[in-house]
C-alpha cells in the first residue's frame, strides 16, 4: 500500500510540474520512462523499491532538465543588449517624429495654398459680382440717357413743327403788312 501511496504522491507532483512549465512537445528519454514506468504498472513487478527509486531517479532528471530549459532562457535574455536594443527603437521613434513633423509641415503649406485658392475664387466671384452690379448700374443710366434723348427728340420734333408754324406765320404777317403800307 505504501509504494501506491507514494506513486499517487509522485503523480500528483508530475501533474503540477508539468501544468507550471511551458507547454511543449515531451522529449524522447521522457516518452520512454513513461512507457518503462507503464509497463511495469502493468506487469505488477514485485520490486517496488526499485521502481520508487527510479520513478525518484526519472522525476529528479525531469526537474533538472526542466531547471537546464529555464537557466537556459534567463541567459538568453541576459544576452539581449537590452541598451541596443532601447537605442535601436529610440532612433527609430526620432525618425517616426522627424516624418511626423514633415507631414505635418506638407500639411500645413496645403491648408494654407488650399486657403489661399479659396480666398482667390472669393475674389473672382466677389469682382465678377461686383463687376456685374457696375455693368447693371451703367446700363441703367444709359437706358435713362436714352429715355431722356427719346423725349427730347419728341421735344425737338415739336419745337421744330412750332417753328415752322411761326415762320409760315411770320411769312404770311410780313406779306399782310407789306400790302397794307402799299
Amino acid at each position: 500500500m505504501s509504494s501506491l501511496y507514494t506513486r499517487s504522491k509522485e503523480f500528483t507532483r508530475n501533474r503540477k510540474s508539468q501544468s507550471d512549465s511551458p507547454p511543449a512537445s515531451p522529449s524522447p528519454t521522457a516518452k520512454t520512462f513513461r512507457h518503462e514506468r507503464l509497463s511495469r504498472l502493468e506487469s505488477g513487478s514485485s520490486n517496488t523499491t526499485t521502481s520508487d527509486s527510479y520513478d525518484r531517479a526519472s522525476a529528479r532528471a525531469r526537474r533538472e532538465a526542466r531547471l537546464a530549459s529555464l537557466t537556459s532562457r534567463v541567459e538568453e535574455d541576459s544576452n539581449r543588449d537590452y541598451k541596443k536594443l532601447y537605442e535601436s527603437a529610440l532612433t527609430e521613434n526620432q525618425k517616426l517624429k522627424t516624418k511626423l513633423q514633415e507631414a505635418q509641415l506638407e500639411l500645413a503649406d496645403v491648408k494654407s495654398k488650399l486657403e489661399k485658392m479659396a480666398q482667390q475664387k472669393q475674389e473672382k466671384t466677389s469682382d465678377r459680382s461686383s463687376m456685374l452690379e457696375m455693368e447693371k448700374r451703367e446700363r441703367r443710366a444709359l437706358e435713362r440717357k436714352m429715355s431722356e434723348m427719346e423725349e427730347e427728340m419728341k421735344v425737338l420734333t415739336e419745337l421744330k413743327s412750332d417753328n415752322q408754324r411761326l415762320k409760315d406765320e411770320n411769312g404770311a404777317l410780313i406779306r399782310v403788312i407789306s400790302k397794307l403800307s402799299k
